[in-house]
């Protein structure tokens, strides 16, 4: 299978995890749109990125939220990560004949502490410490494996995260316009958004 378009990282510490795509979108030569959305908060302290085709990741982000939620009123507690992974699970095995054109990372923090989760097209499931999904993946996680280490503050995850999509998006055609950023620990949640002009100050030196 080809390597679908664009570039998403997760990184998983023992304070907390970090999700991190760029914000490029573009079908083989065409370049659709410089502000895709690819990482989503779908709970407090959970949420997921993706590579692959912007609808189905849409798609695939509406219907977890909308699952979980459910869950939560059903049942009256949060869902683990792995809930939500293995849910994922079920629902991209269930099209494996014609699967969503995606790449799923699920990322989190619970009562047994961080996870982090990749899922292909058809529902196959890993538990990792960090990841790397798209086009841009060899590039990416290159720079992951250097210098991940587990006991890394939040912060230095979220500046790795930041520096493995810059390698991506200066070699890889379908990697680019910007990041978005979504950092869970366990005192905070919070999303940001970094232009090139950002990333270029940060890691060009």
């Amino acid at each position: 299978m080809e390597a679908l378009p664009g570039t998403t990282v997760g990184i998983k510490v023992d304070g907390g995890v970090v999700l991190a795509a760029e914000k490029r979108v573009a079908y083989q030569l065409y370049l659709m749109s410089k502000s895709g959305k690819k990482v989503y908060l779908i709970l407090d302290k959970m949420g997921l990125a993706s590579a692959g085709l912007m609808a189905d990741m849409q798609t695939l982000a509406r219907i977890i939220e909308a699952e979980m939620r459910l869950y939560e009123l059903d049942s009256g507690i949060s869902p683990k990560v792995q809930t939500v992974a293995k849910t994922l699970s079920y629902i991209l095995y269930e099209r494996r004949l014609f699967p969503y054109y995606a790449e799923i990372l699920v990322g989190g923090i619970d009562e047994e502490g961080s996870h982090l989760y990749t899922l292909d097209p058809i529902g196959a499931i890993i538990e990792d410490n960090y990841s790397a999904l798209g086009s841009g993946t060899q590039l990416a996680i290159s720079i992951i494996e250097a210098e991940y280490k587990p006991d890394m503050k939040v912060e230095d995850a979220k500046t790795l995260a930041m520096k493995a999509l810059y390698a991506a998006m200066k070699r890889d055609a379908s990697s680019g316009d910007g990041v978005d950023v979504l950092v869970i620990s366990k005192d905070k949640t919070y999303e940001q958004t970094y232009s090139v002009g950002d990333i270029e100050k940060m890691f060009s030196k």
